[in-house]
């Protein structure tokens, strides 16, 4: 069977993370294209910062192309004992035609207003989580820079995250899913 690998997409803080991590538990191998950068910055010994981090990932796609950063998830995804896995934060159709080679892709798009989203990232507390109006408003035109909303816009399905609980949340994209696999 081939794997169908369900990529999600929406701008930072949309709920991707909690969804990931939700879907999980139901059974399915999660797979964060952030974590992957955060390995590569520590590798390099490099502070996880937001301004770090955004520099790294510009750099490995302008130095290994536009799909560099899901070129860094192959192994993940060959090693996967499952037939869905769960790619957390594609950013571009560049990495989606990455994927694309090692299974049936479909995008879902996680939707959320501009002050859920930043609500959403002051809670959540990682290090390169932006806290201040500026830094968030230059993560998200970082993300844009790299295509972000050319994946959103071409997403096989979407769910809005304004007013759901995480429960909510992750009902609504495990149904979903389960559409996809029948």
């Amino acid at each position: 069977m081939t794997k169908l690998i369900v990529c999600l997409t929406g701008m930072p803080g949309a709920g991707k993370s909690t969804i990931a991590t939700g879907l999980k538990s139901k059974g399915y191998d999660t797979i964060n294209m952030g974590n992957t950068v955060r390995e590569e910055a520590k590798r390099r010994n490099l502070e996880p910062t937001g301004q770090n981090l955004g520099k790294l990932m510009l750099e490995l796609r302008e130095k290994n192309g536009p799909g560099a950063v899901a070129e860094l998830v192959i192994p993940e995804i060959e090693n996967s004992k499952s037939n869905v896995i769960i790619i957390d934060g594609v950013r571009s159709n560049a990495e989606i035609d990455v994927l694309r080679k090692f299974g049936t892709v479909k995008l879902l798009a996680i939707h959320a207003s501009t002050d859920k989203r930043f609500e959403f990232l002051k809670e959540r507390g990682r290090s390169d989580d932006p806290q201040t109006k500026e830094n968030f408003e230059e993560r998200d035109n970082r993300e844009l820079g790299v295509g972000i909303s050319n994946s959103i816009a071409l997403s096989d399905d979407a769910i809005t995250n304004n007013n759901k609980t995480k429960e909510e949340l992750i009902e609504a994209s495990y149904k979903k899913i389960q559409g996809w696999i029948k």
